[in-house]
């Protein structure tokens, strides 16, 4: 299992963490969110979910997609929004990685708009998508979904059940990362505070898996 935050980020991450946990909890909607434990619901064929490729997810212009495509891919699962402090740097540190690992190690970045954390992302799907071709943006965008709360998209669902968080296991923020290994499982959850070049070490133990 791999570390929650960077070595490197230390005490600064952890406390950043937990302000916006604080934050999350003195929020009415984030209260219940932080609290409540709710399973993914069953798969197609009535089991539980076994791995992220039992969940289908519409893509940004609204077309369902099979995560089971990605078998065999190592995966990087984000929630991003347009208009966060961390968005600049994230894009670009995104767009660095895919660039140095799709073609040579098969990474996939799947990136989740969404707008519960200081409404940050208000804007359309296809507003979201003109924002992101703006900036270059080469990997798999998403259609908007929520992450928290008793409307959170099943894949979420099962992220957090599977990689819990500091504090609370909801999440905190916009760029909380997830690292998916190639048998679809999630092996790894990074805040906000940790940057997308920061996980090389952790993917690369992926890629040779």
């Amino acid at each position: 299992m791999f570390r929650l935050l960077a070595g490197r980020r230390g005490a600064a991450g952890l406390l950043g963490t937990a302000i916006v946990a604080i934050n999350l909890l003195s929020s009415p909607s984030g209260t219940g969110a932080c609290f409540s434990s709710q399973a993914p619901p069953p798969a197609a064929d009535g089991k539980a979910p076994k791995s992220v490729y039992d969940f289908t997810a519409n893509d940004i212009d609204g077309n369902p997609v099979d995560l089971a495509k990605y078998r065999g891919h190592v995966l990087i699962i984000v929630n991003v929004a347009s208009n966060c402090g961390y968005t600049d740097g994230h894009y670009k540190e995104f767009n660095q990685l895919y660039k140095e690992y799709a073609e040579s190690k098969g990474l996939r970045i799947l990136a989740f708009p969404c707008d519960q954390f200081g409404g940050q992302e208000p804007g359309t799907n296809a507003d979201i998508k003109r924002f992101a071709e703006g900036r270059g943006v080469q990997f798999d965008m998403f259609a908007k979904v929520y992450v928290n709360g008793d409307e959170a998209h099943p894949l979420w669902q099962f992220l957090k059940q599977r990689q819990g968080g500091t504090l609370v296991d909801a999440i905190k923020w916009n760029f909380t990362k997830f690292l998916v290994d190639k048998n679809g499982q999630p092996v790894g959850r990074y805040g906000p505070t940790t940057s997308p070049l920061e996980m090389r070490a952790e993917l690369e133990k992926c890629f040779n898996q």
